[in-house]
């Protein structure tokens, strides 16, 4: 049976992880375990060194470059340790991902679409990296430089597992846990990989049964079945979609998660089903929640967060949706999406403040 073609992200990422990220992963898991048994004081740098060879290897010495680029801009500008101005560098090396004279010289480094929109994706995302190594340099003082040095900066933008399309972790989390020597088990990390790939096999198993039976994104493309559809029947649409979403993510996430174990790491908790949330600030903190801590610790609380005036909390909030909102394509059905998840979170916020009035209280 054909399945439905229409959801570009799930044939996209499963069209390369058979070709070539897949087994990049295994070798990154080879040469993990392998550094932890005979050399974990060392364990970062081969990380480090594998990474960067998967990166050429993936995306040539072009893709390569412009990624080394970025993180050695970034890391100049953090030198001057004004937070301000590495967002504002952030920002910039953000927007030349969509200027178009840059993209069609991208594109000619490529032979196909696919390649190009890899080097497209990875940099995005590596863009956020940098962004959470250089604030970190700028927060921590003198005497804690050397574990915020270059090559540490590139141990954890080179990072394999994670490379392509997260989940993002930050910085911090990740030199604290990377620095830590544990006692190392063959026989414990040889039966979390067993059972973390059964897991991912059986999500992987839903989300093609998913994608082969239901044609949901079929049925969104096209304008006729929809408006000849009933209200009940677009619901159940909606909500199948954003199941969907959730077992996709589920693998995507799942696989580096499981790596990131494997290396002796935490990794961010994987998505919450989509049918247990019934709020937007729930949706947020739960779903992508490396994405989450990465917004509140660099954005939302610096820019005052709960803790400042109603007018400066929902300023913080909409600069943290306005953010969201550039980084993911910034078009203008996206603007449409951050301002309608913004007024859900700010609605949301303000009957909880209003219901936690004792007044209010007793009439309940």
């Amino acid at each position: 049976m054909p399945q439905d073609p229409m959801d570009f992200e799930w044939s996209y990422w499963i069209e390369w992880g058979r070709e070539r990220i897949l087994w990049l992963l295994a070798g990154h898991l080879l040469v993990s375990q392998v550094s932890r048994l005979l050399v974990e004081k060392y364990k970062p740098w081969c990380l480090m060194v594998y990474g960067m060879a998967a990166c050429w290897f993936l995306l040539g010495i072009k893709g390569f470059a412009v990624i080394l680029l970025h993180a050695a801009v970034s890391f100049a500008v953090a030198q001057f340790q004004l937070s301000l101005l590495t967002w504002l560098c952030s920002l910039i090396l953000l927007s030349t991902l969509r200027i178009p004279t840059v993209e069609e010289t991208k594109r000619k480094w490529y032979e196909t679409e696919n390649e190009y929109y890899l080097l497209l994706f990875t940099v995005s995302v590596r863009c956020l990296f940098c962004t959470s190594f250089s604030l970190e340099y700028c927060w921590h003082g003198p005497t804690q430089k050397s574990s915020h040095s270059f090559p540490w900066m590139l141990a954890y933008v080179f990072y394999y597992p994670t490379f392509h399309n997260g989940p993002l972790m930050n910085f911090d989390e990740f030199s604290k846990q990377m620095r830590r020597q544990e006692a190392f088990s063959v026989k414990s990390n040889l039966s979390i990989l067993i059972v973390g790939i059964i897991r991912i096999f059986f999500w992987w198993c839903l989300a093609e049964l998913m994608i082969h039976l239901m044609y949901i994104h079929a049925l969104y493309s096209s304008a006729l079945p929809l408006e000849s559809a009933s209200y009940w029947a677009l619901g159940g649409l909606a909500l199948a979609q954003v199941l969907f979403f959730y077992v996709k993510y589920l693998i995507l996430y799942g696989v580096p998660a499981l790596l990131l174990q494997m290396d002796g790491l935490k990794p961010p908790a994987l998505p919450c089903c989509v049918s247990l949330m019934h709020s937007f600030t729930k949706m947020w903190r739960s779903f992508d929640v490396g994405l989450h801590r990465f917004l509140v610790r660099y954005i939302y609380v610096p820019m005052g967060g709960s803790q400042s005036s109603l007018l400066g909390m929902l300023f913080s909030t909409a600069l943290t949706f306005a953010f969201v909102s550039y980084w993911h394509g910034g078009q203008s059905y996206l603007w449409y999406w951050g301002a309608l998840n913004w007024l859900g979170v700010i609605v949301e916020n303000g009957i909880k403040r209003i219901l936690s009035i004792s007044l209010i209280q007793d009439l309940i």
